[in-house]
């Protein structure tokens, strides 16, 4: 599976985590393609970016996307005619690797984008059942 990333919605990735920095940013991506709706597809094209509220009382070191937000991100892609296709976070020391609480509370069947701030790294991993899967992120 894939998932395309426009530069554009790469550098807004990114410039959200760095504003939050040393905090954790999270969001959600809404597009087209393999969307968790629609899980026969092999490929997901992010269109649209949509940062959250980390209201994780460890923010430093863990996120937890503020669920009003993150509902009413997921009402505006249906109503631009969009689904989730990824949700994002930072690991602000890194690694670009899921963390074991990442692990644990993965609850979407799309990809997890984490963007590593210390080594500029971008990648994403289906969690299913407790376990990372890569994803091939395009940009």
């Amino acid at each position: 599976m894939s998932l395309i990333l426009p530069p554009v919605l790469a550098d807004a990735l990114w410039a959200h985590a760095a504003r939050e920095f040393p905090r954790e940013c999270v969001g959600a991506l809404g597009g087209t393609g393999r969307t968790a709706e629609d899980l026969d597809r092999e490929e997901a094209r992010a269109v649209a970016l949509y940062p959250l509220p980390n209201i994780s009382p460890q923010p430093e070191r863990e996120y937890l996307a503020d669920p009003v937000h993150l509902l009413r991100a997921l009402k505006a892609m249906r109503g631009g005619g969009l689904a989730l296709v990824a949700l994002y976070h930072s690991h602000p020391r890194g690694p670009a690797w899921p963390s074991s609480t990442d692990l644990r509370l993965a609850a979407y069947p799309v990809p997890y984008v984490i963007a590593d701030l210390q080594n500029r790294v971008l990648r994403a991993y289906r969690l299913p059942q407790g376990k990372a899967v890569e994803v091939r992120v395009e940009e």
